[in-house]
């Protein structure tokens, strides 16, 4: 055994040899730490809202630097929005939460959320309307941010424009987006209801030259009667309606709550009425999700110079194909598939360039 090992240690280049090869089965096996997989944004250092040390708080699987990505603090949230005590109990596993099948407790989380991570105040919207969660839309903000700094510096302030598609009587997106990088948005939807609720939401927080409202008068269109000429957007982003039918978003609710239902060991009433109210456009359109994707991608090509990257969740994975085939074929330049967690949720990010990497350089450096 010693000679062995002597003859091993007198024949340096090939023990040289053999421990490069074995370092380099390593590293094929387990990719560099750091080292973003093909298609994904890499997401570049920075502290996150509200977060003071150095260490990322681990939870929820949300983005990192997302300030909701651990357990909620009630007793603080209660005391941003005390509408929120009535709704908090033990959950299943002895864990305190909220029913989410319950639209007033999820308003009153919603609004705890908004007042206490973003100062948002007097946050409400009209019954019958969509009441996202807070922190997944905060995720698309915080993924957005990783996608304009494309590995550098998070662009920040009132020379970032980012256009919202479809915001909503919430308009969560463009609050988030603000409070968290001072970006200004345009915000757009084609139901003049939700931007009357919105606008009473941005005057009440003094946002009125952060956040600027337009109706869509063109139900079919996206972009044109929008973006007016001479006007430059970094992004784009939208949340599209996944339904192509109110019957099929009726039974897509009930599916949910039956879910819900279950998770809490209860039965699901299925006479349960459905108030979808002002929901029609935010939840179902003629072709469902996918319709809507490819109409919004032929039309982005129109403006392919007025806007940097376009942006838009993606709730149904069968539909990237499509997208990325018609991207192709409309010639983008780059097309990037961003993937968002929450539990055991995946949703997903689908973005899109026509302008050229040394484009999109320059179009930072002016902007800068």
């Amino acid at each position: 055994m010693k000679a062995a090992k002597k003859s091993q240690s007198a024949n340096p280049s090939q023990a040289a040899r053999k421990s490069r090869a074995a370092a380099k089965n390593r590293a094929a096996k387990k990719p560099e730490s750091g080292t973003p997989k093909a298609g994904k944004t890499p997401a570049p250092r920075r502290k996150a809202v509200g977060q003071t040390g150095a260490s990322k708080p681990a939870g929820k699987g949300l983005h990192p630097y997302n300030p909701m990505n651990r357990d909620y603090d009630f007793d603080e949230l209660i005391k941003v929005e005390p509408r929120l005590k009535r709704f908090v109990k033990p959950n299943p596993y002895g864990n305190l939460s909220v029913d989410f099948a319950d639209p007033q407790a999820v308003k009153a989380l919603n609004s705890a959320l908004l007042g206490h991570h973003y100062d948002i105040q007097a946050w409400d919207i009209p019954e019958g309307f969509l009441c996202p969660p807070v922190p997944g839309r905060a995720d698309y903000i915080h993924h957005l941010a990783d996608l304009l700094a494309d590995g550098g510096k998070i662009p920040k302030g009132q020379k970032v424009s980012v256009l919202d598609i479809g915001t909503g009587a919430n308009g969560i997106y463009p609050l988030v987006g603000h409070k968290s990088f001072g970006w200004h948005f345009v915000a757009t939807d084609i139901d003049p209801v939700s931007l009357e609720n919105f606008g009473t939401i941005i005057r009440a927080n003094k946002l009125d030259s952060k956040i600027a409202l337009r109706l869509q008068g063109q139900a079919k269109h996206t972009f044109s009667g929008i973006i007016q000429s001479g006007e430059r957007y970094d992004a784009s982003m939208c949340n599209p309606p996944f339904h192509a039918s109110l019957e099929e978003a009726t039974a897509g609710t009930q599916k949910k709550l039956k879910n819900l239902a279950a998770s809490k060991g209860v039965k699901h009433d299925t006479k349960l009425k459905l108030n979808f109210g002002g929901q029609k456009a935010e939840l179902w359109c003629e072709g469902g999700e996918l319709r809507f994707l490819e109409d919004m991608i032929r039309e982005s090509q129109q403006f392919a110079d007025q806007c940097q990257w376009f942006t838009s969740l993606v709730s149904k994975s069968d539909n990237l194909r499509p997208c990325r085939r018609l991207l192709q074929k409309l010639e983008a330049e780059s097309v990037r598939v961003i993937e968002m967690h929450q539990g055991n949720k995946i949703t997903r990010v689908l973005a899109w360039s026509f302008l050229t990497d040394e484009q999109r350089k320059l179009w930072s450096k002016f902007k800068a």
